[in-house]
């Protein structure tokens, strides 16, 4: 784990989006010779090929943090984390000390939720009693699941620690259509529809893919030593269409398969890891990726900058290399980058 820590000033953790999505900085670190180059966002389709497939996840976050009353008094914070049937919700709650089995919480939004029993260690299953769709109820009562970090950035700033009416559009994607994520797949925030008007009138192809963000995709890594850390599962889908695109982007040797994000690349690599290739499917994946790791289906990636020890900076450092990612990370620190979530994003090609 020690391996991958760098030192960050707590002012480089953008705690507000850029004034607009493509104005955030790109910077471009070259997997050829390790050369780094300083852009703005808007200019990503300058920086492509035609021919080149660029995979964006169109996952979009559930409004999935909910408040509620405890009995006899107290508040308890709710965030839904994965659908496990009817009405039951995987969820993290807390303060959780004193939770217990059967215990009923009143929902702020109206409705209640019903504690069933541990999941996991940090995590219950809940039965939500509301009375109308559960999608139309987080619209008007939930609110966005921001990081904690962010919350925490704004609460020192002696702003809101809330999300906001800015945080319910600016963190979501321009392009999300399937609801199920508990957090945004953010190198995606940074693109418009001009932008996305911009790649297709340079003959950059768009693909799609899905990957609900879960619990996997931010799980802290508890043992010291990497391989010791178990991700957990995420549900991802490829349509026929889309996978039969990819495919053939992949079996080019002219062009180019450029995941946006780290969900889009772990689908990518899931699937052709299980399949051979890209496939249309619906399945789980709990696949780390980090150094060591063969990528069978993506030449390049967009990301953002990822927190210290997180697995998000072992899946770049595992395209990169380990002491690239470092270097371009203490450079982007002495620029004035701004970091995760929020943050400025890197083209790693």
């Amino acid at each position: 784990m020690s391996d991958y820590h760098y030192d960050l000033p707590p002012d480089r953790i953008a705690t507000h989006p850029a004034r607009r999505r493509d104005q955030s900085r790109l910077m471009r670190l070259s997997r050829a010779d390790g050369r780094i180059e300083h852009h703005i966002f808007s200019e990503l389709p300058t920086l492509l090929r035609p021919g080149d497939c660029l995979v964006i996840n169109d996952s979009r976050v559930l409004a999935a943090r909910l408040w509620a009353g405890r009995p006899g008094g107290g508040r308890a914070e709710i965030l839904l984390v994965e659908p496990r049937g009817e009405g039951v919700w995987e969820a993290l709650a807390r303060p959780g000390r004193r939770f217990r089995p059967g215990l009923a919480l009143t929902l702020e939004g109206g409705g209640r939720a019903i504690l069933l029993e541990r999941a996991s260690e940090r995590s219950w299953l809940l039965r939500l009693k509301i009375d109308e769709p559960l999608e139309s109820y987080l619209e008007r009562a939930g609110e966005m699941p921001l990081p904690p970090y962010i919350l925490q950035q704004r609460k020192a700033k002696g702003e809101a620690a809330r999300a906001g009416a800015e945080d319910r559009e600016r963190y979501q994607t321009v392009y999300a259509r399937q609801a199920g994520s508990i957090a945004a797949p953010t190198a995606g925030l940074h693109f418009t529809p001009e932008l996305l008007a911009e790649l297709a009138r340079r003959e950059i192809q768009l693909c799609r893919v899905t990957l609900h963000v879960g619990l996997g995709t931010f799980e802290p890594i508890l043992a010291e030593r990497v391989e010791e850390h178990r991700m957990h599962a995420e549900r991802w889908r490829i349509e026929p269409a889309e996978a039969e695109a990819i495919e053939a982007a992949r079996r080019d040797p002219e062009r180019r398969v450029i995941a946006v994000g780290t969900t889009a690349a772990r689908t990518l690599e899931s699937c052709a890891a299980r399949h051979g290739g890209i496939r249309a499917a619906e399945e789980m994946t709990d696949i780390f990726i980090r150094p060591g790791h063969r990528f069978l289906a993506l030449d390049a990636l967009v990301t953002n900058f990822h927190l210290p020890g997180s697995t998000l900076l072992m899946l770049v450092a595992a395209l990169a290399g380990r002491e690239p990612i470092l270097r371009a990370y203490r450079e982007a620190v002495n620029a004035g980058y701004r970091f995760f979530s929020y943050g400025d994003a890197m083209l790693i090609d």
